[in-house]
């Protein structure tokens, strides 16, 4: 195997283990909480939609929990606005995550893939829009599998429109959610809990955890007609 193939896989495994360690298990864990980075966020005035988005990209790279960096932008810009900034950060987040597994591992994997496998791997490649549309539909963790596609055949562009649409609805939902419930607990205004927008908010959210099984019912019953 080509020399440089192999150090730029093991500087790939590096960079994953160490930012999971910094994440986890490191003093920078106490930092990341959504009232420490909304306090840092405030102190950016105009720019803080900037240094979200691109905290949100680097985040997305280095593990940060998506869930948290989500609500961090909701509860500070709100359920709209905090919808396009989530949206455009995980969007340079998952680009970003791609393009590195793609360069520093792809070759690696590939020497790897053995006949059973490089079927799967030229599939992937032949469907990777519907593929990915459908991973980031049923909630797959969203860090690693920026990564393992970059591994995979599929390419760049239909793995970018695939997770731009995929991730849309459940993003959407869950700034939404988040959002109206922070514009209530913020306005002191708890009449507004039975508002139809948080009604509304948390019926989106409470489906939004059936979209993985309706989605998996209706591939299965697709799956058995054309038995």
């Amino acid at each position: 195997m080509d020399k440089k193939i192999v150090i730029k896989a093991a500087i790939l495994a590096l960079f994953i283990g160490a930012a999971i360690v910094t994440v986890r298990f490191t003093p920078i864990k106490d930092s990341l909480t959504p009232a420490h980075i909304a306090a840092l966020l405030e102190t950016a005035g105009i720019w803080a939609p900037a240094v979200y988005i691109l905290f949100y990209a680097v985040g997305a790279c280095l593990f940060i929990p998506g869930t948290l960096l989500t609500v961090i932008g909701a509860a500070v810009f709100g359920p709209y606005l905090g919808f396009v900034y989530v949206w455009l950060g995980a969007m340079l987040g998952a680009s970003g995550a791609f393009l590195i597994g793609r360069y520093l591992g792809r070759d690696f994997a590939a020497s790897l893939i053995g006949p059973r496998l490089k079927k799967y791997d030229e599939a992937i490649g032949r469907n990777g829009f519907a593929t990915v549309l459908y991973l980031r539909l049923i909630y797959f963790p969203f860090t690693p599998m920026n990564f393992g596609m970059g591994l995979t055949k599929v390419r760049f562009r239909e793995y970018f429109s695939g997770t731009a649409l995929g991730i849309m609805v459940g993003t959407f939902i869950f700034t939404f959610f988040v959002g109206t419930i922070q514009e209530v607990w913020a306005g002191g205004r708890w009449e507004e809990l039975l508002s139809w927008k948080v009604v509304v908010s948390l019926a989106l959210f409470v489906f939004s955890f059936f979209i993985p099984k309706i989605l998996k019912m209706s591939r299965m019953t697709k799956e058995a007609e054309t038995v």
